[in-house]
């Protein structure tokens, strides 16, 4: 699967499935790079989070888009190695390469990498108006509907996913309760007039277990344990090693080592869309190739 030497197999090592990922490893392959793509999942897995989408040319969900993308990734198959199952852990880079560092225990190394991680569910723990006395509950984008029918359910926070769950269910019977703090009130905007949910502006809410084992939200009453999640927005899924992190945790593609490239939603809180991070990894490939040509004229 990977290779355990220090050797340089591929011209671009490509870290993370998802849109920017898949897109570097296509667009590699079309000018003719050698590249491995390393996924600890399968390809595409965030994306069949989404279920509706308004903003990616020719899909309106997401787990189309991803079927679309895992098929150009297999497309490219000659010129890309996909590595499923084993997650990355690490990545440094030097002056002839870098190095990604899998579980358990294995390497694989290329003159350049693209990472493109992207982001992780925020947990109640890093939001500084929940005080939690429950085990972390799932992220929102983990709903199923058809469950949470007729049912009250507690959503932590009012991030995009909240947009997204009720525009892929326009006529399911939802009942949301959504405390959030008032810095995050413009991302319910786009929910306000919905009247499945009801929007609490809140400073400070506190979590407790019941004595019935039900989730106590403060004195907005009780819930059960599967009607809970989290939508408190993201952090990014930045790799130990090499990767150089702004303040906020994000690795922007001017500070990184010349032979690190970051793609997608790991580049900043900015402009988090399925489009830009697809043309983020392409742009991330195609640098790789022409700085793979000021030093080796014959490739490519």
């Amino acid at each position: 699967m990977a290779t355990g030497s220090l050797a340089v197999p591929y011209d671009l090592v490509i870290v993370g499935g998802g849109p920017a990922g898949c897109a570097a490893a296509v667009l590699a392959a079309s000018v003719g790079l050698r590249s491995a793509l390393v996924e600890r999942r399968a390809l595409g897995t965030t994306l069949r989070r989404v279920p509706a989408v308004d903003n990616v040319l020719g899909f309106t969900t997401g787990t189309a888009f991803a079927d679309a993308v895992a098929a150009d990734v297999r497309r490219v198959a000659h010129s890309c190695d996909v590595l499923l199952g084993a997650p990355a852990t690490a990545l440094h880079a030097d002056e002839e390469g870098v190095t990604v560092h899998l579980a358990p225990g294995t390497t694989v190394r290329g003159r350049y990498a693209v990472v493109a991680t992207g982001v992780r569910a925020a947990r109640p723990e890093e939001a500084a108006w929940l005080t939690s006395g429950v085990d972390a509950p799932p992220p929102l984008w983990e709903a199923d509907a058809a469950r949470l029918a007729g049912r009250r359910a507690l959503v932590l926070g009012a991030d995009r996913p909240l947009g997204t769950l009720l525009r892929a269910h326009p006529d399911a019977p939802l009942d949301l309760l959504v405390p959030h703090p008032p810095a995050d009130a413009y991302k319910a905007e786009e929910v306000r007039a919905d009247p499945r949910v009801t929007l609490l502006e809140l400073d400070a809410l506190d979590l407790r277990r019941s004595p019935e084992g039900h989730v106590a939200a403060g004195g907005f009453g009780t819930f059960a344990p599967d009607a809970v999640f989290v939508n408190l927005g993201v952090r990014p899924a930045a790799l130990p090693g090499s990767l150089v992190r702004a303040e906020d945790g994000y690795c922007p593609p001017d500070r990184q080592h010349p032979r690190v490239l970051t793609a997608g939603d790991l580049r900043s809180a900015r402009g988090q869309r399925i489009m830009t991070a697809t043309g983020s990894g392409a742009d991330a490939a195609l640098h790789a190739y022409y700085a793979l040509r000021l030093t080796s004229p014959g490739a490519g």
